[in-house]
């Protein structure tokens, strides 16, 4: 061991800081054995009510369904019918179309900015099925899914993306940070774990008035790291309000691979344990386990048995954003390499199992799905695309911030209508 003399002339060890390093970068062979990859079916499905102690073997196991052989296995399996199944699968297929479609468009110039969840369909679709429909959704930035599940119209989507006259936000979000009062699906907010506060707020004031809904929300693992997640677990723990917490472990916040917000030395999962939380952690790219840890949350939820934490365990597939490039901090071998498959293709091999899908059918959903976001795009490009007109009127900034609008505003506002010079190019007219 290093010694140094400090200033007292006594001899101590010197001391170091340990900086985490992921085992692969740009060029590296991938090997990841050294992930424990339990049997699917082995791990034990406490009651929903069970004391949170229960579950804390859970959160260093990871809750499995399907086998290798494509069928469902162990007291995990929610038993899902058929059309079900095959609902999950389109919803999912359609996040992967409508993911692929808007990244062409980012590199078209039509918007400036777009995120695609490649890999992580499961862990909002199928997440979103195990809720109520009047459930408040808080989200992060890769939950387009959960907009999907419930019905929203891709058009929709593609409109708040352009920032065109039709977005129903008029142009004040970024593209992908949608909102639907709706569908409760709360607005986005681009500085992260902000989200977390809010659901819990939002359950404990849903408690204390005696409904019956309850929250859910999302946050990528290095968000965990933010203060804001601790705090939402605190109020959550000492209240038992009915949240859940959804932490989605895709191994990158953005170039930062998960050891810098602590996976080195535990699971996400394990959080829960310090806050005496009932936590789960379970394979996010398994669309049967993901529906049925969110469900046995949900229902602990309303059974007034307190929150949950769910890490799912998954793989950020494609690149942060458009505007990151995955191959300058990790190896390429890392997508084809993970050792828990693709969502998309586990749920149509289970449903090809079970003799209710082909990969012909398949083939034509994808199709349809592709179809379906094409015409979807061109029907929101007659509203506009980023940066060149058709954008809502310029007064329309001083909307929707005030109940009543300050007199100084409302005299802005009116001399924006009167001086037409101001008008920005495209907007129709007063």
């Amino acid at each position: 061991m290093a010694r140094a003399t400090d200033e007292t002339g006594s001899n101590r060890p010197r001391l170091a800081l340990h900086v985490p390093e992921p085992r692969y970068r740009p060029g590296d062979t991938v090997d990841f054995s050294d992930l424990d990859i339990p049997e699917p079916g082995r791990q034990p499905r406490p009651d929903e009510a069970c004391e949170a102690k229960e579950t804390f073997p859970l959160c260093n196991d990871l809750i499995r369904v399907l086998g290798d052989d494509h069928q469902a296995h162990g007291p995990w399996d929610p038993r899902l019918d058929a059309d079900t199944l095959r609902k999950m699968l389109r919803e999912m297929a359609l996040v992967r179309a409508f993911d692929n479609r808007m990244y062409r468009a980012q590199r078209q110039g039509k918007t400036s900015f777009y995120m695609k969840c490649t890999g992580e369909e499961a862990t909002s679709v199928c997440a979103t099925h195990a809720l109520d429909g009047d459930d408040m959704i808080f989200p992060s930035y890769r939950q387009q899914g959960c907009l999907i599940a419930r019905g929203y119209e891709p058009v929709e989507m593609i409109n708040q993306i352009y920032s065109n006259k039709a977005d129903k936000l008029k142009g004040r979000q970024l593209p992908i940070m949608y909102c639907s009062k709706r569908l409760n699906f709360f607005s986005i907010s681009g500085n992260l774990a902000t989200q977390l506060p809010q659901a819990t707020g939002f359950a404990m004031a849903s408690a204390s008035k005696g409904d019956s809904r309850i929250a859910a929300t999302w946050v990528g693992e290095g968000s965990t790291a933010e203060g804001d997640f601790h705090s939402a677990l605190t109020f959550a723990t000492v209240y038992q309000a009915p949240v859940i917490f959804n932490v989605i472990n895709n191994q990158w916040a953005i170039s930062s691979f998960s050891g810098f917000a602590g996976a080195e030395r535990a699971t996400f999962a394990a959080r829960a344990i310090g806050y005496g939380m009932a936590g789960l952690r379970v394979d996010g790219n398994d669309p049967l386990a993901v529906f049925a840890a969110e469900r046995w949350a949900a229902d602990r939820a309303r059974a007034n048995a307190g929150p949950t934490l769910i890490e799912h365990f998954t793989y950020r597939a494609e690149g942060h954003s458009t505007s990151d490039d995955p191959s300058a901090y990790r190896s390429a071998e890392e997508r084809e390499e993970w050792p828990l498959g693709d969502p998309v293709t586990r749920l149509k091999r289970h449903l090809i199992a079970l003799g209710e899908w082909s990969k012909e059918q398949h083939e034509v959903m994808d199709d349809e799905l592709d179809a379906q976001v094409r015409a979807a795009m061109k029907e929101a490009e007659k509203n506009g695309i980023l940066g060149h007109g058709l954008h809502h009127p310029f007064h329309t900034m001083f909307e929707d911030v005030f109940e009543e609008l300050p007199w100084h505003l409302r005299e802005q506002a009116e001399q924006a209508i009167r001086e037409r010079r101001i008008k920005f190019p495209g907007d129709p007219a007063e």
